[in-house]
């Protein structure tokens, strides 16, 4: 898969290095993941749901932040919207993720 953003990783794991093992972890995955659909996904990561209109969330570092991404499955593309702990998504328009 085609990681977009992949910038907004590393910023959060410099400012969160304790997410940094977790976050490329799942980086290094996802870039050699060859996904067709949602349960292409599930069976790569037992921990991610589908929220409707294309995203899915991951959580990260035994559910203590949460990652959301847009995937574009017929041209392999992820797109990293937010990554932060579950606070820090109250605080946003979720919406606008």
């Amino acid at each position: 898969m085609r990681i977009i953003a992949r910038s907004r990783i590393i910023e959060y794991y410099t400012l969160h290095p304790d997410t940094r093992t977790a976050l490329e972890d799942w980086f290094q995955k996802v870039r050699q993941a060859e996904w067709n659909c949602f349960a292409d996904m599930k069976q790569m990561f037992n921990n991610v749901d589908s929220v409707g209109n294309q995203r899915y969330v991951f959580n990260i570092r035994g559910n203590n932040y949460r990652l959301i991404v847009v995937v574009k499955f017929t041209i392999k593309t992820v797109l990293i919207r937010f990554i932060g702990t579950h606070a820090e998504y109250d605080l946003i328009d979720a919406k606008n993720i």
